[in-house]
């Protein structure tokens, strides 16, 4: 693997960032690298809006080299909005998504890359891994997309990627079965897709589902992935 995660103190703030859809202003993590970035990446939330656990990727990528932004795309359901993974924070999180369209969706992901510098790189986490995959199809500047375990990606079929697209999913992941993945497969026959001997947010630390091993690889290939396409 040639792009290894550098392992930096970086630390996360809060920034706003204006919609081109309506010019509402969304909330938005974001992280700098300790020196002058190579690019610029777009982390996407989970159901669970801009959780510690995006807050540690936004870290990664720019301990990485990379200027870093998370934009909060529920903030229209909810000013900074969070849910926990309790059963009645998934069924929140759930209502946001169902609460948010996906053209609003590709506005304010634009509005994230838009603030970033070139070339600009979006990867995202379970709902955040499909909301990836519409940025490839629909969003301008993106030069690569990596996308983490997004069930949602099988009711997108139809968007066709215009950004080279990387998978990752988990081999154990009850929520998105292996039929699932061999749709996904078969519409983006060029694209790099990955299983990994783990279940769903591998990556999330302090979740049941998380796997070190797995999430270092994972990152590493992605981190490789957008240095091909510098």
């Amino acid at each position: 693997m040639g792009s290894r995660m550098r392992r930096t103190a970086t630390m996360t703030s809060k920034t706003v960032l204006t919609s081109p859809l309506d010019r509402f202003p969304i909330s938005a993590l974001s992280a700098s690298p300790a020196s002058a970035p190579i690019g610029g990446v777009v982390v996407i939330q989970e159901i669970f809006g801009l959780t510690d656990h995006i807050a540690d990727m936004c870290a990664v990528f720019a301990g990485a080299g990379y200027a870093v932004l998370a934009p909060g795309l529920f903030d229209r359901v909810e000013s900074d909005f969070l849910a926990d993974m309790s059963p009645e924070g998934v069924q929140k999180g759930l209502a946001a998504v169902r609460a948010t369209a996906w053209d609003q969706v590709t506005h304010d992901v634009q509005a994230a890359i838009d603030a970033l510098p070139k070339p600009t790189y979006v990867t995202g986490f379970c709902y955040g891994g499909a909301v990836s995959w519409l940025a490839a199809a629909r969003c301008k500047g993106v030069s690569a997309v990596s996308c983490f375990y997004g069930r949602l990606i099988t009711d997108l079929l139809e968007e066709k990627p215009q950004a080279p697209v990387m998978l990752h999913y988990g081999a154990r992941d009850a929520s998105i079965p292996m039929d699932a993945v061999e749709r996904v497969r078969a519409r983006a026959p060029d694209s790099p897709l990955y299983l990994y001997d783990a279940g769903h947010g591998f990556c999330r630390a302090g979740s049941h589902d998380y796997d070190a091993p797995a999430r270092e690889l994972a990152v590493s290939r992605t981190l490789d992935w957008f240095a091909r396409w510098r």
